[in-house]
Order: C-alpha cells, then sequence, then structure tokens
C-alpha cells in the first residue's frame, strides 16, 4: 500500500509539471509494475498491454473521424454551415446565437472534438454575432458551450476513447448520445431565449429572406445527408464505427471536392493534424492500459469493489460521489485524462452496482463535458478567449446560466436512464 501511495505521488507530481498525461501514466505505471513484480516481468507485460492496446481494430474509427473532421474544416463546410443555419432563425431575437446552437449540433455530428467544433464557432459566428451588437459576454459564451455539445453528439471522439477504455460497443454510444446531444442544445436554446427576452445582450439580426436562406442550405444538405449516412449505418448494423468513419472520410472528400474549397495544401495540413491527434490519443489509451494493470496487479481494484459489496450506502450515493469526483476533476484536466485516470476505478465501481455500461457513458462523457466550461482550466473557454480576445472573466460569467442547464441535463440522465438507453434499447429488439 506504501508503494501504491508513492506511485500516486510520483503522478501528481509529473502531471504538475505539466508532464503529458499519458507519459505521466506510462512512467508510474511501469515504476508500479517494476516496484511489484521486478523489472524483467514488468517489461514482459508492458509489451504485451502496449501492443494489444493499440493494435485494436476499434482504435481505426478515431483517425477516420479526426480527418472527416479536418476535411470538412479545412474546406470551409463547418463555415457554410453556420451561415445557414443563422439565415434560417438568425432575425428573431437572440437567433444567431440560438443558430450557432444549431450549427454546433452540425458540426459535433461531423467533427467530433469540442475544442475544434469551439475554435470553429468563435472564428465564425462570434464575428457575426458582435457585427449585430450581441453583447461580448453572451457571444462567447454561447460558442464555448456550443463546442461541447461535439462530446456528446456522435461521432464524439470521448465516447470511443471510453468505449475502448472499458470495451462496451461504440456503437450503441453513439446512439445513446444522440437524444441526450439534442435535450441539451433545445437547454441552451432556452437559456438564450430568456436572456434575450430580459436584457438587451441579444438584439434581432438581419430580417429574414427565403431565397437566401434556401442558397444557403445549399451548402449544407449534403453535410446532413453525410451525417445522416454515418449514425444510420451504425443504428442499422449495416456498418461497424470503423467502418461507418470510413464512409464519413470518403463523403467528406467527395464533398469538399464537389464543391472546390479544399487546395492541395489544406488537404495536407488535414492529414498532418489528423496523424498528430491520433499518436496523441492512442498513447493516451496505451499508457492508460499500463496504469490499469498496475492497478490490477495491487488488486486496489478488487479491493474497491469488495468495498461496494460490502458498504451500507446506497448505489444512488456511490453514483453521486463518483460524479462529484469526476465533476472537480473536471475543474483541473481535459477529458481525456479524466477517462484515462477514473475509469479503471470508476467504470468496474458502476458495473458492480448493476449500471449500464452505456448509460455509465454518457454520464460521464456529459460530466467530464460540463468540466470543459468550469474554471479553473475551462478548457472551451480558454479556446474561446484566444479567439474572440475577449477577457476569461467575462466568458466565465457569461457561461453561469448555460452551466445551470448543462447541471439539469446531468440531473434528468441520472434521474430517467430510459431518456439514454431509449434508442440502444430499440437497436437490440
Amino acid at each position: 500500500m506504501l508503494t501504491f501511495f508513492a506511485i500516486l505521488v510520483i503522478l501528481a507530481v509529473l502531471m504538475t509539471f505539466r508532464v503529458p498525461i499519458a507519459f505521466a501514466m506510462g512512467i508510474t505505471g511501469t515504476l508500479g509494475l517494476a516496484a511489484q513484480l521486478g523489472p524483467r516481468p514488468a517489461l514482459a507485460v508492458l509489451e504485451r498491454t502496449f501492443f494489444d492496446t493499440s493494435a485494436s481494430f476499434i482504435l481505426v474509427a478515431i483517425p477516420l473521424f479526426i480527418l472527416m473532421a479536418e476535411l470538412l474544416t479545412a474546406g470551409d463546410v463547418t463555415r457554410r454551415a453556420i451561415l445557414s443555419c443563422q439565415a434560417w432563425i438568425g432575425h428573431v431575437k437572440g437567433g444567431l446565437a440560438m443558430a450557432t446552437v444549431a450549427a454546433s449540433v452540425i458540426l459535433a455530428a461531423l467533427v467530433g472534438s469540442s475544442t475544434a467544433s469551439t475554435a470553429a464557432m468563435a472564428a465564425s459566428a462570434f464575428p457575426e454575432m458582435r457585427a449585430h451588437n450581441y453583447s461580448d459576454r453572451l457571444a462567447s459564451a454561447v460558442v464555448s458551450v456550443g463546442g461541447t455539445l461535439a462530446v456528446v453528439v456522435p461521432p464524439s471522439i470521448v465516447l470511443v476513447v471510453y468505449g475502448v477504455l472499458t470495451e462496451t460497443s461504440i456503437g450503441k454510444l453513439f446512439i445513446a448520445g444522440i437524444i441526450p446531444g439534442l435535450l441539451t442544445a433545445f437547454g441552451l436554446a432556452l437559456v438564450i431565449k430568456v436572456i434575450a427576452h430580459t436584457t438587451d445582450q441579444a438584439p434581432k439580426g438581419e430580417p429574414f429572406v427565403l431565397k437566401k436562406a434556401i442558397k444557403q442550405s445549399r451548402h449544407v444538405v449534403p453535410m446532413v445527408l453525410l451525417m445522416i449516412a454515418v449514425i444510420g449505418a451504425i443504428y442499422g448494423g449495416i456498418a461497424s464505427p470503423s467502418e461507418a468513419a470510413a464512409l464519413g472520410v470518403m463523403g467528406s472528400l467527395i464533398i469538399v471536392l464537389m464543391q472546390r474549397t479544399l487546395s492541395f495544401v489544406q488537404f495536407n495540413k488535414s492529414i498532418s493534424g489528423a496523424i498528430r491527434a491520433t499518436v496523441m490519443i492512442v498513447a493516451i489509451i496505451a499508457c492508460s492500459a499500463i496504469f490499469s494493470n498496475y492497478l490490477a496487479f495491487t488488486r486496489i481494484t478488487h479491493a474497491m469493489l469488495e468495498f461496494v459489496a460490502t458498504t451500507d450506502m446506497r448505489r444512488e450515493v456511490i453514483m453521486m460521489i463518483i460524479i462529484l469526483i469526476l465533476l472537480v476533476m473536471g475543474m483541473f484536466m481535459d477529458q481525456l485524462a479524466i477517462l484515462s485516470l477514473a475509469m479503471p476505478l470508476a467504470f468496474p465501481t458502476a458495473m458492480a452496482l448493476g449500471y449500464d455500461p452505456v448509460w455509465f457513458g454518457i454520464v460521464v462523457t456529459k460530466t467530464v463535458e460540463i468540466g470543459l466550461l468550469t474554471p479553473p482550466l475551462g478548457l472551451n473557454v480558454y479556446v474561446a478567449a484566444a479567439q474572440t480576445r475577449v477577457p476569461l472573466g467575462t466568458i466565465f460569467r457569461g457561461i453561469l446560466p448555460f452551466l445551470c442547464i448543462e447541471i439539469l441535463v446531468l440531473i434528468l440522465l441520472l434521474s430517467f436512464p430510459q431518456i439514454t438507453l431509449f434508442l440502444p434499447d430499440l437497436m437490440t429488439r
């Protein structure tokens, strides 16, 4: 037990000095295995674990979904989605902000990355809202919270990583994320509507012109069809998530080539961006597996399961403790780091309590989504601040009412599991 606490201290020190989470977990996991088993057996476990994890077929979905997002962003398709949504509902009070949320849903279904979605919204939607006299406080908050939809709405990279770490069906996770994602978007739009009618932060936009709206929508139709094809292929059992991701890459490439918006230089940048992001994510997954193996050899996980089996606490109380811990972690760490650190203990505990792994996955991703908005880290807020030049304090103040609705949605998901499980249950019938 003394060795275990020493390993935790080393992990905390490495993270304090901003060592990447993958390396921090890999180093401490290796040191722990060496202390537990000896150097030679530890190296044997290390070799086998790293190979088995990184060679998993399901990991193919990660670079493909990232590449699909990179192609669509480089091909100016995401900006056109924003303009289309603004053309339809931008004329009502608060309409531009609600259009940004609507565009965020479309973007989330195509990009899968929260920070990439926030950056795209900050570059495209924020200047438009500022030009129509929206307050910086509301406009920057909307692009920050809109980006978080990519965490839950499929094809979310966070859901893929959760599925790999916990061996949960990624197809079911994707389908389970649809209703919670749409519910969150509806809640955000409701908050915007209230703010628009009770303050002067969100004036009306330009008058509605049907011809202009239809013209702008021409660029979005292929994106919507691609989104339906990718999710529909998974839902109908026609393709696995990896195969659907390949379909998405092919479809996105066809879209940008037909619209002639992708240059050769941008194509090269898309490939390099996808490679960099993939290497980072796979490294996190592999090093997390090394740390998980160390936990297995220390029997810490087994002790946790025994505690759950013998404790008098209700399972709802234990679940709330897990959620609170994840929320606190979200204040200081990014979502992939939270998953890699917490799931080796939290997932077996939740399964021992009898919770559904798909439902737990959506609850966890929803919880880490909230962490993207909470100080002091609030990764999405930092991305939005860097893009918009709005002070961090202003954005955090603007986010407060949206945080309330985010927490309300989380409570609904905890209280009514069928919100999450309704569509996945239909898949199995």
